[in-house]
């Protein structure tokens, strides 16, 4: 038994997969900072909760990064690309301007300025969001087979405790120093995730059969197509085998069950994001104060989120993944009842270490079961332009799809906004009752067996 679990914890101490850890802290930091931290610092400054909610379409990069995904995975950055090679040069490009937008949204005065904070918020998302394409193809690349699941839970573990940092840990440091202080800090400990990339090694390309394939498509097509040469025939046969052909073969693989899937992930956790879009202006006008906030999120939070993906990895493992989205979809709707249960109790510690501990433990058995879903769904030889597609539509929800929640928190009181944010998560729950009956083949072929 001891040897099993000295054999389990192993992997996690790989350099390879420490090394996909470190960044997925770089990756989980800059997103409080234009998501919760942000609606915090919003709300000291008098916007309403109106306003607060139209924040959150800031994020939309997130929804959007598979447009310039391609250009990402099949070029060179400038300048570090040729020093570095294209994964490692791409980072460290990213974080570097990554760096210097968190440092400028600190700088702005919402209450004066809100513009100019939602701009600056809307560059630090594309940063992030440019950061996130190459870290999920970066730690494809650089992790052999048998590493791949511990890679994804290490870079979801290092995910999160990069969002606590900038959500509990900026909370504590604006108790004592200035908004701009704090912003600044955290554009310091992105140096952690450059660290890592600058030690780490550029992972080698192997030419697999399917991109061998592509490339195969991108000249029949342009052979077809005599007419067009120089420089403007290679950008279209670029774009072909680039951004076609990745899309094109994820809807011919998935056939007619292909939108009702796309539709999945943009609604599997929309109950939950919305919830958490108006979390902080609930918390602070139930009268929490900052630090308790914080101290809340830092012990119970972290514990239970921790707990949450370690549950949700091995729920996978033992009943299959589809059961394991039934079971974490379920408990991700009862923490919107748990927030309104709290909104009748009012300002009670306890209570908070309860709704904050429940809340975290659900996310994070939801987010682990989640990633592993989108995961199965790429093809090996597209990873990342298929997963920046998958990520892209699973941010829609804190996004796009949640800006009319501050709006919706005007016109009601907060036991009836959390009680209409678990209805929200009831379509995406019809969603995996479908794709389950439907889809039975291909999840059969994508799932372990349920341990006995």
């Amino acid at each position: 038994m001891l040897h099993r679990l000295s054999e389990f914890w192993r992997v996690y101490l790989e350099r390879r997969v420490l090394s996909v850890f470190v960044l997925g802290f770089s990756s989980g930091l800059p997103l409080a900072l234009t998501f919760g931290t942000l609606t915090f610092w919003l709300k000291e400054e008098g916007l309403t909760n109106t306003s607060i909610g139209l924040f959150a379409s800031v994020g939309t990069p997130y929804s959007l990064k598979f447009l310039w995904a391609p250009l990402m995975d099949r070029t060179l950055a400038p300048f570090f690309g040729k020093r570095l090679g294209r994964r490692r040069g791409w980072l460290v490009t990213t974080q570097l301007i990554l760096m210097g937008a968190i440092v400028a949204l600190g700088s702005t005065q919402p209450g004066v300025n809100a513009q100019l904070t939602a701009l600056l918020a809307v560059v630090v998302a594309v940063c992030s969001a440019s950061q996130d394409i190459v870290i999920d193809a970066y730690r494809v690349d650089i992790l052999d087979d048998d590493q791949q699941a511990a890679g994804a839970a290490a870079v979801v573990f290092g995910y999160r405790i990069g969002m606590l940092v900038s959500g509990a840990g900026a909370l504590f440091l604006a108790s004592y120093l200035g908004w701009f202080e704090v912003y600044a800090i955290m554009a310091g400990l992105v140096t952690i995730g450059l660290a890592a990339v600058l030690l780490g090694r550029e992972p080698e390309f192997v030419a697999t059969a399917e991109s061998l394939a592509l490339e195969q498509r991108a000249d029949a097509y342009m052979a077809k197509r005599p007419h067009l040469r120089g420089s403007t025939g290679r950008a279209i046969a670029w774009l072909y085998g680039s951004v076609v052909c990745p899309f094109a073969e994820f809807l011919t693989r998935y056939g007619r069950m292909a939108a009702a899937i796309l539709l999945f992930v943009v609604l599997y956790k929309f109950g939950d994001t919305l919830a958490g879009v108006m979390t902080s202006p609930f918390l602070l006008e139930t009268g929490f104060t900052k630090t308790e906030i914080a101290t809340v999120s830092k012990t119970y939070g972290l514990v239970a989120s921790l707990a949450g993906f370690a549950v949700g990895g091995s729920l996978m493992s033992r009943v299959g993944m589809i059961r394991s989205l039934w079971i974490c979809g379920i408990l991700q709707l009862l923490t919107n009842f748990v927030f309104a249960l709290q909104a009748i109790v009012g300002h009670d510690l306890v209570m908070l270490s309860v709704t904050i501990g429940f809340e975290n433990l659900a996310g994070g058995m939801g987010t682990a079961a989640f990633v592993g879903y989108l995961s199965s769904l790429c093809n090996a030889s597209y990873t990342a332009t298929q997963y920046a597609l998958l990520s892209s539509l699973f941010a829609v929800p804190r996004t796009l799809l949640s800006t009319s929640a501050g709006w919706l928190a005007d016109q009601m009181n907060w036991i009836e906004f959390f009680s209409l944010t678990a209805a929200a998560a009831i379509p995406g729950l019809i969603l995996l009752a479908l794709l389950s009956r439907h889809s039975a083949a291909f999840v059969a072929a994508r799932e372990p067996e349920p341990a006995a």
